[in-house]
This record gives C-alpha cells, sequence and structure tokens, in this order.
C-alpha cells in the first residue's frame, strides 16, 4: 500500500517496524497535544497513530483501540470512515482560523491563495464524512 513510502530497495525490512513505530509514537504526542491545543486536531493523528502501531507494534494499537478517549474514534473511522460532528466542525474552524491568521500576517496572497484551496479540499472532505458518535 505505502511502497512509494516505504519502497522494499530503500529500507530494510528490519528497519520499517521501529519506523513505523516513531511514526506512531510521533502521532500520538501530537494527538495527544490536540486535546489541550484547540488549534491542533486530534482524530486525524490518532487514527495514524493506530495504523503505525498496526505495523509496528500491535500491542500499541490494541491499547489505542481499548482506550475510553481514543477507542471511539478509531473505530468510527475503521466501520464507516465516521468523523464526529465536533470534531468536524473543530476541523473546519481551525481551517478558518489558520487563513485568518495567514490574513492577519499579511501572508503573500500566492501563499493565502494556495493554503485556502487546499484547505478547501480538506474541509469538503471532512463534512463529506458520515458522522460519527
Amino acid at each position: 500500500m505505502f511502497r512509494w513510502i516505504f519502497p522494499e530497495r530503500a529500507i530494510d525490512l528490519s528497519l520499517r517496524r521501529p519506523l513505523w513505530f516513531t511514526v506512531g509514537i510521533l502521532a500520538l504526542a501530537l494527538g495527544g497535544l490536540g486535546v489541550v491545543l484547540p488549534l491542533l486536531p486530534t482524530t486525524p493523528f490518532i487514527i495514524l497513530a493506530a495504523f503505525a502501531f498496526g505495523k509496528s507494534a500491535p500491542r500499541f494499537q490494541q491499547w489505542l483501540e481499548d482506550s475510553r478517549s481514543f477507542g471511539p474514534m478509531i473505530a468510527n473511522w475503521r466501520e464507516q470512515g465516521a468523523i464526529a460532528p465536533r470534531y468536524k466542525a473543530m476541523a473546519v474552524a481551525m481551517m478558518i482560523c489558520s487563513v485568518l491568521l495567514s490574513l492577519a500576517l499579511q501572508v503573500s496572497v500566492v501563499v493565502i491563495v494556495v493554503q485556502a484551496v487546499c484547505l478547501t479540499g480538506a474541509a469538503a472532505f471532512v463534512l463529506s464524512r458520515p458522522d460519527g458518535a
């Protein structure tokens, strides 16, 4: 699936597990920060962490899936590709805030247009997902 990220010739199989584990730890840390920082999304990082742990450390993946805080997010995503309305609203609000911050900081118009186009696509994807619990 992710052969373009980890092609067999480029990375020895013995290095894949530690690499995926590192991705999982970083994603989990960012997701944890997202719980307390309103500008950082939680759900995508937790889903990424579960995926990465599935490739490297199934115990950690199971721990995340059994978590009262993160388990429902992962289950909703796996079963239905769903995102809870609360998290959809937060994600879109943060996207809008980032564009507004760029405007306030007087970032180049080209950068703002590229940012707006990319975030509009991301928002459309998030809003098109079914509602989860």
